[in-house]
């Protein structure tokens, strides 16, 4: 497998929302051709005859070279390259339609950032049971601190490739790095997996501080421990944890914790206030994943015997159980303790 081999071919792009598209975007700009698979039918003609993504992206105007279809068989027939960016609780339901499709020497890179409701496997499990142990080597991880919009307006921007196969990952970053997108690599799978999913737990309970009109010092608070507990989990898991202080760990956590383009700080911000978490979500077609993953996590958690409050404390409210206000009560009256107490 070589850089030339990968850059043979349209690319696939799995995943027509915000990030799917960014990621085209940038691929087109990078000089390839994308074909993307949409799962909202309605949006493949206005892609390919608008050129406009109208349900996540109506005022960017799409690149010539992105092509829209609802065909798995097409999409990734060509394609040695493939980006998966899909809302992660259904990436295994889309991989077990679109295996069958996937060229034998295909490479995946992976953009979904979550841990699977009910097995609580990462994506990094998720994948090689749908497609098979085998391809564990084809197989790279994108994260890190990228708003869609802010990427689509050629902000610069520093992400993370991981992958157990060195080498892969060098020739990921070398087809997606360009003058404002600039990738990194590591083999360390698990803590940039663990840190790019549980970042999106820590942003709703920061955005619940922030609904309850609390200030910096709680943000500040909220983030410094949550990058805690973050690493807590990944270790015990066999992450590094130098991971969890870098793009992947405390990048994308201060991104998702301090932007206010954040989905999933803006969820907690409306729970705060009180709003109803199907309220909420009635309202948008965006996925704020920290509310699946929430859950996933204290279930992989228990598993471990890891303790995980602020986790703790958001999927309590999420189930109803306390309030904005309980909450705070909560992690403020727990157990005096050494900062770096095991």
């Amino acid at each position: 497998m070589n850089e030339q081999l990968l850059n043979t071919g349209p690319v696939a792009v799995i995943g027509g929302g915000t990030m799917g598209t960014a990621l085209a975007q940038l691929l087109c700009g990078n000089g390839m051709k994308v074909r993307m698979w949409v799962y909202e039918k309605e949006l493949v003609s206005q892609i390919n005859d608008e050129r406009r993504n109208g349900l996540f992206l109506p005022d960017t105007r799409l690149h010539e070279s992105i092509e829209a279809t609802d065909s798995f068989a097409h999409a990734l027939s060509e394609a040695r390259l493939v980006f998966s960016v899909t809302p992660s609780q259904v990436i295994r339901h889309i991989w077990e339609s679109a295996r069958t499709h996937l060229r034998d020497d295909a490479v995946i890179v992976c953009a979904s950032k979550g841990i699977e409701t009910g097995t609580g496997k990462l994506i990094s499990e998720v994948l090689p049971d749908v497609i098979g142990s085998h391809a564990e080597q084809r197989i790279a991880y994108l994260s890190g601190p990228s708003f869609a919009k802010e990427m689509l307006a050629e902000q610069p921007t520093a992400v993370v490739i991981a992958s157990r196969n060195a080498a892969l990952a060098q020739q990921v970053q070398h087809l997606i790095s360009n003058s404002y997108f600039r990738a990194y690599t590591t083999d360390d799978v698990i803590g940039v997996e663990m840190g790019g999913a549980i970042k999106n737990v820590i942003a709703i309970a920061v955005g619940i501080a922030e609904g309850l009109g609390l200030g910096s010092n709680s943000r500040s608070a909220l983030i410094t421990r949550g990058l805690a507990e973050i690493t807590r989990l990944a270790v015990t898991c066999g992450g590094q944890p130098l991971t969890l202080s870098g793009l992947a760990g405390m990048g994308d956590l201060v991104l998702t914790c301090t932007g206010h383009l954040s989905r999933n700080l803006q969820t907690g911000i409306r729970l705060g206030r009180g709003e109803s978490l199907q309220s909420i979500q009635a309202g948008t077609r965006m996925v704020a994943e920290g509310v699946a993953t929430a859950y996933s996590t204290l279930q992989l958690a228990a598993s471990r015997g890891v303790e995980m409050p602020i986790t703790e404390v958001v999927v309590s409210l999420l189930e109803h159980r306390c309030t904005p206000e309980d909450a705070v009560a909560t992690l403020m009256g727990r157990r005096l303790r050494a900062e770096r107490e095991h």
